[in-house]
């Protein structure tokens, strides 16, 4: 009996808790019906890109709980809260393509849109983008009309008029070196292709054939044709791969000069080269499938659409003359420099050429010259050539070779020569404090530059361990760390490698027509190594800002290619010569020298139609970012890091459409 009673009180019991469940559940839909919600936010980011947790605006502040269930406006005066502010919808969804899925977990099942081709017609329609807010501060920019089609191979810094004809002499080629616009003058407008511009022809074809309609000048295949450089068939430009010097093709004359010299032995140990007045860039082009990376340079001259035709070949190049200033290079950057009837006088001005491109040349490096006061014996260009031997002489090169139309230099591996010499020998070495390094804007400098005594530049591995090897130079960057620069080599290059394996996997970036690439803030190399590590068929030029630490000399040590250039100036290449432009960083610390609208124009100008931009920076400069590609007609999305979507830093990638005036 007692048992019955105390299991009747059990089930009692049971059935009075579950009323009073039911009681709470409709009481609770009752007063809310999920019509208001607490968000948190913060007031300082723009609610239409992204989502921040900060601190709730209700924070420290008391509230009387039975009034705000009973909706009474009884309080006492010293008790009564103002009702809350009304609170803004959360904004829609965004649609996230990126290496994080919105829980901020690694993801690779997803897909990435595709590009849209169509043309941007009628671009000066509609010349505002909608009002962008940044914490208190409202601002508008108009979008950027298309620049007169006069324009369309335009160089800021190569074809300013005005200043060229304000040089007080022209005859060292000063015409031909950088003259960049005043503050307030420069690029204002977007960069119009040429009519009819396609798409340009993907490497490894674009080596021998590229579009007529892409670089539609005809003086250069008039003028070379009969030296089989480059020759007119229907619709394209195309290249036997010939030269000057060498009209059967480069590839036999390559495989003449290390059967000259096999100690070249390229791809091992000639792994970066330079080819000075390079005409179409066919030596660099042809020595690319023997894993040498050669930088073609040329001056806008009489031919002036030679780098021009090199970059949209996929070939390595830069417009730059060796005139009055040092190259933007640092000392033993080649391990071969090439000349090849480059109509420079080496000898002039008590061979001040030639002393620059014994700065670039490493140690133990090559000087390859073929031209006519080699092999023809005639009085001038036999006295051409004593000259030459002189001079070189007197630098320490040793004429290792002499064949038919080419002879070979080989410069010291050390200093030891250049002491020995006879006193008042001229030239003379440099002085100790000079750093051959800093390029610029420094003048050229009439003395021989001196090796570091520790053997640094010397001693680098051969390709392709050196990728990866840290160089002896890196112990001469001027770094602020607490740790080791081997530690900082080494954590660079992981972190690319990660980054660009999340790149390749997430995004595709191996269906990506990738040829021309530009590391526009490079730090050691670590993104064009990973770039290689991923087998990723394509040359990257890494660009080392003069606003930091000068880590060009480790970025040639590893066997990659790089130049110095100040983001606030114009770069020295055509319109439309890079397939993807990629910054790390750079704006958050540029901002503080120039406008990023500045730098994104300038940018727009060297980017092909159908190419891409990936930034990373910091989210303080996101929004501005944002604004200015959407006003020069770019596709923006904004993306996560790997961190998360609270991290510091995003990822901008733009894709640039193709606009026509």
């Amino acid at each position: 009996m007692k048992g019955e009673v105390l299991k009747s009180t059990t089930i009692i019991k049971i059935l009075g808790f579950t009323l009073l469940s039911i009681a709470f559940f409709y009481f609770g839909k009752h007063w809310f019906d999920g019509s208001q919600q607490l968000i948190f936010f913060n007031s300082h980011q723009n609610p239409t890109t992204s989502q921040f947790v900060s601190i709730s605006p209700n924070f420290n502040k008391s509230f009387s709980l039975p009034s705000l269930i009973n909706n009474t406006t009884t309080n006492s005066p010293e008790n009564s809260v103002p009702p809350p502010p009304p609170v803004a919808p959360p904004p829609p969804g965004v649609e996230r393509m990126g290496v994080l899925d919105e829980n901020g977990v690694m993801n690779d099942e997803f897909e990435v849109g595709d590009f849209d081709p169509k043309v941007v017609d009628n671009w000066g329609i509609g010349n505002e983008t909608d009002v962008v807010e940044i914490g208190i501060n409202r601002f508008r920019v108009k979008k950027f009309g298309l620049c007169p089609a006069s324009m369309r191979e335009y160089i800021p810094c190569l074809d300013n008029v005005e200043a060229i004809s304000k040089l007080k002499s022209t005859e060292r080629g000063e015409k031909f070196e950088r003259h960049c616009p005043e503050k307030g003058k420069g690029l204002s407008c977007l960069v119009p292709p040429p009519r009819g511009y396609r798409a340009p022809i993907p490497w490894p074809r674009s080596r021998d054939e590229v579009w007529f309609s892409n670089v539609p000048h005809a003086r250069l295949a008039e003028d070379k044709g009969g030296q089989n450089w480059i020759l007119i068939d229907k619709d394209k430009f195309k290249f036997p791969g010939g030269g000057t010097q060498f009209i059967h093709g480069a590839d036999q004359y390559l495989d003449q000069i290390e059967k000259m010299l096999p100690e070249i032995a390229f791809g091992r140990h000639v792994r970066v080269a330079l080819d000075i007045g390079c005409g179409v860039a066919s030596f660099g082009a042809y020595l690319i499938s023997r894993n040498v990376l050669t930088l073609s340079v040329a001056p806008k001259d009489v031919h002036e659409n030679q780098i021009q035709f090199a970059l949209e070949r996929g070939v390595p190049a830069m417009v730059a003359a060796i005139a009055t200033h040092r190259l933007l290079y640092p000392s033993q950057a080649f391990e071969l420099i090439h000349c090849s009837r480059c109509r420079i006088n080496w000898t002039r001005d008590d061979g001040i050429l030639l002393l620059e491109v014994n700065r670039l040349l490493r140690a133990g490096g090559y000087f390859v010259w073929a031209a006519q006061p080699v092999y023809k014996h005639e009085p001038l260009l036999e006295r051409q050539w004593e000259e030459m031997v002189n001079l070189t002489t007197r630098l320490c090169w040793n004429l290792v070779k002499k064949e038919g139309y080419i002879a070979i230099w080989q410069k010291p591996l050390n200093n030891s020569c250049y002491l020995s010499r006879e006193e008042g020998t001229q030239p003379s070495l440099c002085d100790v404090h000079d750093d051959p390094d800093d390029v610029w804007y420094v003048d050229l400098k009439a003395c021989i530059t001196r090796l570091p005594e520790e053997g640094y530049g010397a001693n680098i591995t051969n390709w392709p361990s050196r990728l990866q090897y840290p160089p002896d130079r890196l112990q001469s960057i001027q770094v602020d760390s607490f740790v080791s620069r081997k530690e900082l080599f080494k954590a660079e290059s992981k972190f690319w490698k990660e980054i660009i394996e999340s790149y390749v996997r997430a995004w595709h970036w191996k269906k990506f027509k990738l040829r021309n690439v530009m590391d526009m803030r490079a730090g050691f190399g670590g993104f064009a190594a990973a770039l290689i590590e991923n087998q990723l068929d394509c040359w990257v030029l890494n660009v080392v800002p003069v606003s930091g630490q000068n880590t060009l000399p480790v970025i040639f040590d590893r066997g990659l290619l790089g130049v110095m250039h100040d983001w606030c100036e114009p770069f020295d290449t055509y319109p439309r010569t890079y397939d993807l432009l990629h910054a790390n960083g750079l704006f958050s610390i540029e901002q503080k020298r120039c406008n990023m609208s500045t730098i994104l124009l300038e940018m727009d100008r060297i980017l092909r139609p159908g190419g891409r931009v990936y930034i990373r920076d910091s989210v303080a400069v996101m929004d501005e970012l944002q604004d200015i590609g959407k006003a020069m007609g770019w596709h923006v999305t904004v993306r996560d890091t790997s961190e998360g979507p609270h991290a510091s830093y995003k990822i901008l990638t733009c894709d640039k459409h193709l606009l026509r005036a």
